[in-house]
């Protein structure tokens, strides 16, 4: 191994993937991929269904940053489509529902209340805080005006607490108040999602984009491959298949996986995902509909809205359904659950890989973080900025 590679990159999502193309293209090494999945891309994976909707098999992944070298540095490997994502909650109203944009705003407002109350509530707040500002629930319950007040109490009890209970399993007395003091009010008819300058889905899927990402030369990607299993993590150093390995080794797994949870294992939450197929051209009035206040999933997506492919007649929706991973197999570690003992936990993972000097961590997994994509992106880009010099 030590004479056919010079790098070994663990994992072919984001992370891994942008670390492999830069070592192999700017430093001339040869990088050899370990995907324990059999496809590359990660959870940004997509594919065509038994319907030919083009679907995200593990959750919706929507592109979007301000790092303009994330950007260009991708859109070599993909043309985009121009996509703006907007995300509606829908929620109880009487005998009916009623669709919000969020984050709340001031369409949200009007569709909320009563035109004069929203009217006057509106130019209250764009008199106390300006247009285009997002305020936050504890700037707006720190307001001396009642009705301002009030508002901050619907945004949290309709858009905010209940929906927060269903991703986190918690009870309202045990979510962070500095979390709840956070959750912004846009002061604007602005419905996108996000703000960022770069927004968009690549052109064919993520998968051609990843794939294209690997196609080097000096890359060799296996998958379908147990790279921990295959790895041992001895007192002189690093094996590979038994034997030394010295080159630059770069982890984007399971940091506790990779010690086999000596330690005890790192929290997380699980997805669940129910994908159903419709006979019609869409089923939904946006990419994301989020339910804040009832049923038992989180939201729903449509992927149709999101990728732009025509395809009438039929669409694919999913609801997604949130709960406490177990490390069972099949199930997979979305998203990290921070607080102090758990950081605690994973400090003493990060100790031990840090016995290993060309061991490197790197992405949501290995760093026990939440990143978006282009955050992943940048950090491997950083990664290897540093060891290229």
């Amino acid at each position: 191994m030590d004479q056919r590679y010079d790098c070994l990159v663990i994992g072919a999502g984001m992370a891994g993937a942008v670390a492999a193309r830069e070592l192999a293209e700017r430093g001339g090494k040869r990088v050899l991929v370990l995907e324990r999945r059999d496809h590359v891309g990660g959870n940004a994976y997509d594919c065509f269904d038994k319907a030919g909707v083009l679907i995200h098999q593990y959750g919706p992944h929507i592109f979007h940053t301000n790092n303009k070298r994330v950007f260009d540095y991708l859109s070599r490997f993909t043309a985009w489509r121009n996509y703006q994502h907007k995300v509606v909650a829908n929620i109880p109203d009487g005998e009916g529902r009623l669709e919000m944009p969020v984050p709340f705003n001031l369409i949200s407002l009007r569709a909320a209340f009563p035109r004069e109350q929203a009217e006057a509530l509106e130019e209250k707040l764009l008199a106390a805080y300006g247009p285009e500002r997002k305020v936050t629930i504890l700037e707006l319950r720190e307001n001396e005006d009642p009705t301002i007040r009030a508002l901050a109490d619907y945004v949290y009890d309709h858009v905010f607490v209940r929906y927060t209970m269903k991703q986190w399993g918690q009870k309202p007395e045990e979510i962070d108040p500095a979390t709840t003091a956070r959750v912004p009010v846009f002061l604007s008819e602005d419905c996108r999602y996000f703000q960022d300058e770069h927004q968009g889905m690549p052109l064919e899927g993520y998968t051609p984009m990843f794939q294209r990402l690997l196609d080097h030369p000096d890359i060799t990607v296996e998958t379908g491959v147990d790279a921990v299993a295959r790895m041992e993590l001895g007192e002189n150093g690093i094996l590979l298949d038994g034997a030394p390995f010295d080159g630059l080794v770069i982890y984007t797994g399971a940091a506790d996986e990779l010690f086999g949870c000596k330690y005890g294992r790192l929290p997380y939450r699980t997805l669940d995902f129910a994908f159903e197929t419709y006979p019609v051209d869409f089923w939904q009035s946006h990419g994301t509909v989020n339910y804040t206040v009832d049923q038992d999933y989180t939201r729903i997506t449509e992927f149709k809205h999101l990728t732009g492919q025509e395809l009438p007649g039929v669409t694919t929706v999913m609801k997604e359904y949130s709960r406490a991973y177990t490390g069972e197999p099949g199930e997979i570690p979305y998203y990290a659950i921070i607080n102090g003992e758990n950081n605690a936990l994973y400090a003493r993972y990060q100790a031990e890989a840090g016995r290993y000097a060309n061991l490197h961590l790197l992405g949501r997994l290995a760093e026990y973080k939440y990143y978006n994509m282009d955050a992943i992106a940048a950090r491997a880009l950083e990664l290897c900025d540093e060891l290229l010099k």
